[in-house]
């Protein structure tokens, strides 16, 4: 096992550089939780990172045995110079360096016919650049087992730590479809015979009145703009979660985890 005590070494310059999201097919885990996720979800796992306090705690040794056991690469690094890589200020003393897991088009259409009959409906997030807000949707939606989830081109990444850490292993498993084009996905979404409906302030039907057993592909737009008149012009449904006491809105991840079980109550 190798003992890392240098700022400079290559190991940790090339995690620094993943971390700040300067290398395109690999992702930076942090976090007891985080990494038994990557493990159990087959991520194909270069390095392993940990600090002396990682192996104090039971859980610790069982995860690094794990690992030695999946012959993956094991370094320690001293205390000091880990707090100096770590992506959190209370870091559990735990990195992984993974190969990102595929996404496109391609990855959603290759499982869609059979998560289609489990739960009918995907995710469009539009330009979401809040990445706590899109890891918060993506473990949500695994919860409700949704059939897939895509991202437009100028959404938050779905691979960057704080994301990471809010869907807290989804990522890994979703079939996810990034960077795809607004326009592109509502083509594809009608050829798929998938419904597209977002929610509408002016919307007359409310969540509950919806026809969730049918297809759908759910559009949520950016936290601080939402969507422009003309793309929900473009957008087949709308639907409105009724409030009360004057209250404007609800959070994206908050809207998004009310209709989704919703409609994961109807399809049962």
């Amino acid at each position: 096992m190798l003992k890392i005590t240098s700022r400079d070494n290559q190991k940790l310059k090339f995690a620094r550089k993943i971390r700040d999201g300067f290398v395109e097919d690999a992702v930076f885990v942090e976090g007891t939780r985080l990494a038994e996720e990557a493990l159990r979800s087959g991520l194909n796992v270069s390095d392993i990172l940990f600090a002396e306090s990682f192996t104090q705690t039971e859980r610790g040794k069982l995860f690094l045995h794990e690992a030695k056991s999946k012959n993956i690469n094991t370094s320690e690094v001293s205390e000091k110079i880990f707090d100096s890589l770590a992506d959190t200020k209370n870091s559990q003393g735990i990195i992984l360096i993974c190969e990102k897991p595929e996404t496109g088009k391609a990855i959603v259409e290759k499982y869609l016919p059979n998560k289609l009959r489990n739960f009918p409906l995907l995710i469009l997030l539009h330009q979401t650049n809040n990445p706590s807000n899109v890891g918060a949707i993506l473990r949500t939606a695994e919860a409700v087992n949704v059939s897939g989830i895509i991202l437009t081109k100028n959404s938050a990444d779905v691979f960057s730590p704080k994301a990471l850490r809010g869907a807290m292993g989804a990522s890994f498993r979703l079939p996810i479809w990034t960077n795809a084009d607004f326009n592109e996905v509502l083509i594809w979404a009608k050829e798929k015979n998938l419904v597209s409906i977002c929610a509408d302030v002016n919307a007359e039907k409310s969540y509950l009145e919806i026809d969730w057993k049918q297809p759908h592909l759910l559009i949520f737009g950016s936290e601080a703009h939402g969507l422009s008149a003309q793309e929900r012009s473009a957008i087949e449904e709308s639907l409105i979660v009724p409030m009360e006491n004057e209250v404007e809105s609800l959070s994206l991840a908050v809207s998004c985890g009310v209709i989704l079980f919703e409609a994961k109550r109807q399809f049962q």
